[in-house]
């Protein structure tokens, strides 16, 4: 079965938003989740000031477990944007996966680290360049893989040039893709 330009061009666009509206909903589970442990804090520490000693000593322990999970999950994170993932390491890990998809890289070109925010975090950030040719389905396949690959890390824009078929082109993609690293100001 042989699809036309337009049929390509809007099967792509939907799975682009498909894959976006996944983040999207993601976040917002992860921010719900958010709001509703800060809504069980509040409620525990109205407790604390009404119990009594011995009530305060189990419920302590208690809210040392959850700190200690807390930190756990802290720590995990700020691991993922404390990696300094140099534009060396992030382009041996974009041939890599071009690789697998089965793609040719055609070009990669870096900015300077620059300072950002990433949910009023502060962070570095790396902007990639990348442009690579392959089938069509190879090059869906090998931005989608991109997107998941870099944890600390975003597409900010796809350009997807599908060429005319009487031309001896090969469809081509060109991504920008952001890479964040967390700092502390403090020097952690």
């Amino acid at each position: 079965m042989k699809l036309g330009k337009t049929s390509l061009l809007l099967l792509i666009a939907g799975i682009i938003i498909v894959a976006f509206a996944s983040l999207g909903v993601a976040r917002a589970q992860q921010l719900q989740e958010q709001d509703r442990v800060s809504e069980e804090l509040y409620l525990v520490a109205r407790r604390l000031s009404t119990l009594r000693l011995e009530q305060l000593h189990t419920q302590h322990e208690e809210l040392e477990k959850q700190l200690s999970q807390t930190t756990l999950q802290f720590e995990a994170v700020r691991a993922i944007f404390s990696q300094q993932i140099g534009s060396i390491g992030a382009n041996d890990a974009l041939f890599d996966i071009a690789q697998a998809c089965g793609v040719e890289v055609t070009g990669i070109t870096s900015s300077a680290l620059l300072s950002g925010e990433l949910e009023g975090v502060p962070c570095s950030v790396l902007t990639l360049g990348v442009s690579v040719e392959g089938d069509i389905p190879n090059l869906i396949s090998f931005v989608l893989r991109v997107n998941g690959n870099f944890g600390s890390g975003a597409i900010d824009s796809v350009g997807i040039n599908i060429p005319d078929e009487t031309t001896e082109q090969r469809p081509a993609a060109n991504i920008k893709l952001l890479i964040y690293n967390y700092y502390n100001y403090e020097g952690d």
